[in-house]
């Protein structure tokens, strides 16, 4: 895992978010997997998230990503839940009546993980040295 950078900030943000189908049934098949997996990804892309780690198992998602530290991770979590629903169920019309209309549980789980470690601590100030010397040079200049 690695640092990244918005404009104004240097984060470390990841999350690992556990949800199930609705009931906890297994619905989830090789052919609806595949598609699950583009929707998340693509929502990923849509919030400007790394995708770490994606499983899909029959009654539930484990996704990882790291994300800008501006999103809170309940937003994510009905964000990424939300908006799939719909993708899926769209595609797949016959899981509305399967699952009463709803494809996931209104549950979610949500933790962080990663570690900040002197190195990152380290590197981060080092960064902000050599902007702040850059900084320094460009007023010289002028």
């Amino acid at each position: 895992m690695r640092l990244r950078n918005s404009r104004h900030s240097t984060y470390l943000c990841n999350y690992h978010f556990v949800w199930t189908t609705y009931k906890v049934k297994e619905i989830v098949d090789e052919g609806i997997s595949e598609y699950i997996s583009d929707v998340i990804k693509n929502i990923c892309k849509e919030l400007e998230c790394e995708l770490i780690d994606l499983k899909i198992e029959k009654n539930k998602i484990n996704l990882i990503v790291s994300c800008p530290p501006r999103l809170a991770p309940s937003y994510m979590a009905n964000y990424f839940k939300g908006k799939s629903a719909r993708i899926i169920l769209k595609k797949f019309p016959e899981l509305r009546e399967v699952m009463g209309g709803k494809l996931w549980s209104r549950d979610y789980l949500v933790a962080t993980i990663g570690e900040v470690t002197d190195n990152i601590i380290s590197e981060f100030v080092n960064s902000q040295m050599k902007k702040s010397k850059i900084v320094e040079d460009k007023e010289k200049e002028d």
